[in-house]
């Protein structure tokens, strides 16, 4: 797994370092951080695929990549999951208030995970 990844991991607090952006890199980090999920990853794997090559665009497969990489980030950090639980769990609070803030801390727990992949787009990503 050393071979697919693309650095330390951070001090003592990320379960692994940030894979590099390859669907192996990818599947392999899953398979660490939340294995569970690795027939939904091979699923839409393959609809990405299907869609690129009927829409004869890579983009589905850019979107693909993005989006595991933000879900891996997101496992991989303990305290960003930790968030990540409670704001899906606050979804349905039945005070509108509570689940309106829990619904904006998604919203911040994604936009941060997301920051930090786009943020390591090296020569993994090619376009």
């Amino acid at each position: 797994m050393e071979d697919t990844l693309s650095g330390p991991a951070g001090p003592g607090h990320d379960l692994i370092p940030r894979p590099e952006q390859t669907p192996e890199a990818l599947r392999a980090a899953l398979a660490v951080v939340d294995p569970g999920r690795l027939e939904e990853m091979r699923d839409t794997k393959d609809d990405a695929f299907t869609k690129a090559v009927e829409w004869q665009s890579l983009s589905p497969v850019q979107s693909w990549v993005l989006l595991w990489a933000r879900d891996i980030e997101i496992a991989r950090r303990p305290g960003l999951s930790a968030r990540h639980a409670r704001a899906k769990a606050g979804l349905e609070h039945e005070d509108p208030v509570a689940a309106a803030e829990a619904l904006r801390e998604l919203g911040a727990v994604l936009d941060e995970a997301m920051k930090a992949v786009r943020g390591c787009r090296g020569p993994a990503v090619r376009r």
